[in-house]
């Protein structure tokens, strides 16, 4: 159903059972659960194509939108390994009803038989901003700064001895909160401090991502690509001083060619045209800039959003290069179970369009607390003390909007 302009999305969430994927206004909120499907292992991704394909056949759809995002849509959070050593799994959601607005535009979708004499405005939720917890107090993750440093230090000794030529490290903080901390709290902040990120809760995962891992619309397939960070230190000329510097230096532009070329390599078994600039540009965010490449192309095979996925993940941002041994590396010396931490978040629709981000820049909602997750990409020029002081840049968004 067309809808006049609802306002801000987020403030349109209800308390339970909510799912959302915002960008500078635009997305899609949820509410209520219409069926979901939990998935494990290699064909994670194809498994859940099979499912919705067979959900969307059994679907009598009236959609006179026909825009990517309406008719039946799906959220889904997907595990970084195929097998995590917790149990978790990836989770799909269908929700009850979905608010959405795009180019000016917004919609509901209701799934089951809306009452046709209610007007659409009166299915919405009413607009809240909660307050934030009365208290948040910080423990140590799996493991001390100290321990991770060690990991990051054999990380740069093995690269040395040429057994990959980049590997990631995370490392998680624990945050205990007050019984009265509300997501939607979180997630409001995330979005007004970092309108360019595309801000997420699907389950228990709630962030906001800058990097986008794939986007299709009908045959327009981008991939965005960040790895090369530096703190921004609030100052223009300062933070301008850091961005040239970010652009030559050696050891980021390694480490970003890397996760580059992981991208492209993956898309060109699905497009033609494929659009690869030569040299990355600085994205400024609130607290870091990055360097960033958009990688375009046009789908050749009628490949969905979520075979797009599962091509690329894990790219080499997220990961490192060769995969597989990055992957063992990381099961090795990580020392902790990332679950859906790194993995594709995002949404799909009936018609294969979607967007997929990395789980970045998020935490996992656990009752009375929140696991935060922040990674850093090991090459041979990196330093341990260097890399922990990225890591705690990008864990200041979560930290911040608790604050």
């Amino acid at each position: 159903m067309p809808l006049e302009d609802p306002g801000p999305l987020l403030d349109r969430l209800p308390d339970t059972a909510g799912t959302a994927w915002v960008r500078d206004g635009d997305g899609l909120i949820g509410w209520g659960v219409a069926a979901s499907f939990d998935v494990t292992g290699d064909e994670r991704f194809s498994r859940t194509q099979r499912w919705w394909a067979s959900w969307c056949r059994q679907a009598d759809i009236d959609d006179p939108l026909q825009l990517p995002g309406t008719g039946p849509v799906a959220f889904g959070s997907f595990t970084f390994d195929p097998e995590p050593a917790s149990g978790r799994t990836s989770r799909i959601v269908v929700p009850r009803a979905v608010l959405g607005r795009r180019e000016g535009r917004a919609w509901l979708t209701v799934v089951d038989d809306p009452d046709d004499l209610l007007p659409p405005d009166s299915l919405l939720p009413p607009v809240m901003r909660p307050d934030g917890p009365s208290r948040v107090d910080w423990g140590r993750g799996t493991r001390t700064s100290e321990e991770w440093k060690a990991a990051v230090g054999e990380a740069i000794d093995r690269i040395g001895r040429g057994e990959v030529d980049k590997v990631v490290l995370a490392r998680d903080v624990v945050a205990e909160v007050s019984d009265d901390f509300d997501v939607r709290y979180l997630l409001q902040r995330l979005a007004d401090s970092y309108p360019e990120c595309w801000t997420f809760q699907v389950d228990d995962m709630v962030g906001a991502t800058p990097e986008l891992l794939v986007r299709r619309t009908a045959d327009t397939v981008l991939s965005r690509v960040l790895a090369g960070t530096v703190k921004r230190r609030g100052d223009e000329s300062e933070d301008a001083s850091l961005a040239e510097a970010l652009l030559g230096s050696n050891k980021d532009l390694e480490e970003h060619e890397y996760a580059v070329r992981s991208v492209a390599r993956a898309l060109g078994h699905h497009c033609t045209d494929l659009r690869v600039p030569q040299q990355p540009h600085v994205l400024r965010l609130a607290n870091v800039q990055h360097l960033a490449t958009d990688v375009t192309g046009r789908l050749a095979d009628g490949a969905p959003v979520l075979a797009l996925a599962a091509s690329l993940h894990p790219t080499a941002a997220v990961c490192g290069t060769p995969t597989e041994r990055a992957s063992a590396m990381i099961r090795e010396l990580e020392g902790m179970d990332r679950g859906r931490y790194a993995g594709p978040v995002g949404w799909f629709d009936s018609r294969g369009d979607g967007e997929f981000g990395i789980a970045l820049r998020c935490a996992e909602v656990r009752p009375g607390s929140l696991r935060l997750f922040a990674g850093c990409g090991i090459v041979s020029g990196s330093d341990p003390e260097a890399e922990l002081a990225e890591s705690r840049a990008k864990l200041a968004p979560i930290r911040q909007a608790l604050a």
